[in-house]
């Protein structure tokens, strides 16, 4: 019982449930179109500001330092050369199949659509201090060639410019330049390469601290949010739950054991038979980071994979290949759109798609570590960034899932790096 009172993610889940009870027993709806809301919900309305005001002050800095720090997390840019091209590749694969399996998935499968009020970022502009969201992209014009033209601009600019604006496309754009080049130049025991590490530290020990109200902020969201959708909010969130769970077990355990039988050399059964124990551990600590010991332990000593593979493949994995959070992303996005009534054209769902892949790369391998990538992602589609206190209800639990997928797909790497580098 004490662990419990210690853990975060029991009170998150209590706060989500007081939050969703006090608004179907004490909140009228009127209140949130009222000039004059009573004193309770004008304080609940003042807690949801100040989580989110929190979460928007890191978001530029840690998109920022997080995707410089996962390139120089690479090492030895004659790696990167050699073994790094093999490795990226395959990263890069795996993610973009994984994404596409989730974003293909949700759109035939959504058993939200129809049982959840939706909240229209009209509704939603009537709560106090609310941002509006812009869309990433604005597509207004079809132009193939204006829309090009204007994802350019938005990618290459000043990276102050784009920090201040929090042009996510912008910092992204800036952040890969900048981390290259520093991988391509400068020595890895540079002040300059430490300090990116510490600042990362820094970044994400503040992001700690933040996370301590996080159960009050997640109370006022999901009143405020319980009072606009009808009260039907619970239901559509265990159904997007369960799509998420089927399309992370599709690419789990059917995409990746192909990949490790057609390109890795290992069949299905002797690839679980030998990785049970990474999975467990995954399954338990929700960090690929965590995991890395034993990863390595079952590649080199049940699968016979290299220590110069081994050392270079699951570090860089831990921090680049996220397939599970990328899936968990996409199909995040498609609901969230639709609780808040934003209709998603063709060029939005391909910035989703980029987002969701440029985001999991920067993920750090720790628990909940996708949620500062998933505002990206938010903010790519043009969905108002409460929407992920929404997210963080369920987002633990499902954590464990997608973190055993990803660290499944950082073996099946280790197996493809070592047949393809010895040859």
């Amino acid at each position: 019982m004490p662990q419990l009172i210690k853990n975060l993610t029991f009170w998150v889940f209590l706060a989500a449930l007081l939050g969703y009870g006090s608004a179907l027993i004490f909140g009228n709806e009127e209140w949130a179109g009222s000039a004059a809301p009573p004193a309770f919900y004008e304080f609940i309305l003042l807690l949801k500001t100040l989580f989110l005001s929190l979460l928007k002050m890191l978001v530029a800095p840690i998109i920022f330092f997080s995707l410089i720090g996962g390139l120089l997390g690479i090492g030895d840019a004659n790696r990167l050369k050699k073994l790094g091209g093999i490795t990226i590749l395959y990263y890069s694969c795996t993610t973009m199949i994984a994404i596409s399996i989730g974003l293909t998935v949700v759109f035939y499968i959504h058993p939200w659509v129809g049982n959840v009020d939706q909240i229209t970022v009209e509704a939603a502009s009537q709560s106090a201090n609310f941002t509006a969201p812009k869309q990433l992209i604005d597509d207004s014009n079809d132009s193939i060639v204006r829309v090009l033209s204007n994802v350019l601009k938005l990618a290459f600019t000043n990276p102050f410019s784009a920090l201040a604006n929090l042009n996510i496309l912008g910092i992204a754009t800036n952040a890969f330049i900048i981390g290259l080049a520093m991988l391509l130049t400068v020595p890895q025991d540079s002040p300059l390469i430490i300090a990116i590490h510490q600042t990362n530290a820094i970044l994400h020990k503040i992001l700690s601290w933040f996370v301590l109200i996080t159960p009050l902020g997640i109370f006022a969201i999901i009143f405020e949010v319980t009072l606009k959708s009808g009260g039907t909010l619970l239901s559509s969130l265990l159904a997007f739950c369960s799509v998420v769970v089927a399309a992370t077990l599709l690419h789990g355990i059917v995409v990746l054991p192909i990949i490790a039988k057609f390109f890795g050399g290992v069949g299905p059964l002797t690839l679980f038979r030998n990785i049970g124990r990474p999975l467990m551990v995954a399954f338990a600590t929700s960090s690929s980071a965590a995991t890395l010991p034993v990863s390595m332990q079952a590649a080199e000593d049940n699968l016979g994979v290299s220590g110069t593979v081994s050392s270079f493949v699951f570090p860089l994995g831990a921090t680049m290949n996220m397939d599970g959070t990328a899936l968990f992303e996409g199909i995040a996005a498609i609901f969230l759109a639709y609780l808040f009534g934003i209709d998603l054209s063709t060029t939005a769902i391909v910035a989703v798609f980029l987002m969701a892949m440029i985001s999991s790369i920067g993920a750090p391998g720790i628990p909940s570590g996708s949620m500062a990538g998933m505002q990206m992602v938010l903010l790519a589609a043009g969905i108002p960034l409460e929407a992920i206190g929404i997210l963080l209800i369920v987002e633990r639990p499902l954590d464990t899932i997608r973190t055993a997928v990803n660290v499944e797909g950082d073996i099946i790497g280790a197996l493809v790096a070592q047949r393809y580098f010895r040859e």
